[in-house]
């Protein structure tokens, strides 16, 4: 077995933040074609029709007050709201709490919210035989807020049959490192057999929401073995939901699914407000337990 690596000493705050120097960035190459894939992206036919809101937004934004834009208020399906003038941290914790995120590939930040939200009700959490499978086999040890800066770099960085397009900018990843100093954001890593680092994710957590920003893979089904044990931690811990933002092919598979921007902001205004679990998380059960996981069963024996 390898060691586990919950066990390994927490690294000083001077070689966090040489390290946080050494990964946070990116070359001029990576730059330019991040550019080019966005302008891409946003000029795809399918995506031609969030232009026209894409620009209503921007016109009413000249003459907004410099504050949050009104999460009940977007501009178009694909959920622009206000451009970004301020993104420290109270700034972005109180958008969170009103159910806003950010989002460009390059140029200013938009504040999103969108009219409909991909959300995880502990509940209706699927794993899929062939991963319980997988997580019984213990090839692989999960934890928590042991790699963050690992996490967020490799959640950037080029995935293997894709175009190398991220929104996860320099800019974006001293942000939600100084939201993980803040004790608000959260990293699962999945390590295997080796000690190497192979999937993981990460998110903000405020009361007893989740929101989930972003995940990778190495080997496979990492993400989706991390992710697992993770849910069920959130669960364990009285959790209210997960938030997915915009639906995946996986999440919907996990059993994420849609409900209205009304729904979804009276949800995490409930939810944000008390509870939750503070200071750095640890796994309180690893893969081969959190496999056994009936989550219907459960919340039905919680009742």
């Amino acid at each position: 077995m390898h060691a586990a690596p919950e066990n390994l000493p927490s690294p000083s705050p001077n070689a966090s933040a040489e390290r946080r120097a050494a990964l946070f960035r990116e070359t001029p190459f990576e730059m330019f074609e991040r550019i080019v894939l966005g302008t891409a992206w946003a000029l795809q036919p399918k995506r031609l029709k969030d232009w026209p809101p894409f620009l209503q937004m921007r016109l009413a934004d000249r003459s907004a007050p410099p504050r949050l834009p009104d999460p009940e208020r977007s501009f178009g399906a694909a959920g622009y709201a206000g451009m970004v003038r301020d993104l420290s941290l109270p700034m972005l914790i109180e958008a969170y709490r009103r159910g806003l995120f950010t989002f460009a590939h390059f140029g200013r930040l938009q504040w999103m919210s969108l009219p409909e939200r991909s959300v995880l009700f502990f509940d209706q959490f699927h794993i899929p035989k062939r991963l319980r499978r997988q997580m019984r086999q213990c090839e692989y040890t999960v934890t928590f807020d042991r790699d963050f800066e690992g996490v967020i770099k490799a959640c950037a960085m080029r995935r293997s049959g894709r175009w190398h397009l991220t929104w996860i900018t320099p800019r974006i990843m001293r942000v939600y490192a100084a939201l993980y100093d803040a004790g608000h954001v959260h990293s699962f890593e999945v390590w295997n057999r080796s000690g190497t680092l192979v999937g993981g994710g990460y998110g903000v957590a405020l009361g007893r929401v989740f929101f989930t920003e972003s995940q990778f893979s190495h080997e496979d089904n990492t993400s989706k073995l991390g992710f697992s044990v993770l849910n069920w931690h959130l669960a364990h811990w009285g959790f209210v939901l997960n938030d997915g933002k915009d639906p995946t092919r996986s999440t919907r598979a996990m059993g994420f699914r849609l409900i209205p921007r009304a729904e979804f902001l009276r949800l995490i205004g409930e939810g944000t407000e008390s509870g939750g679990k503070p200071g750095r998380w640890q796994t309180e059960a690893g893969p081969e337990i959190v496999a056994d996981w009936q989550p219907a069963a459960h919340s039905l024996a919680a009742e």
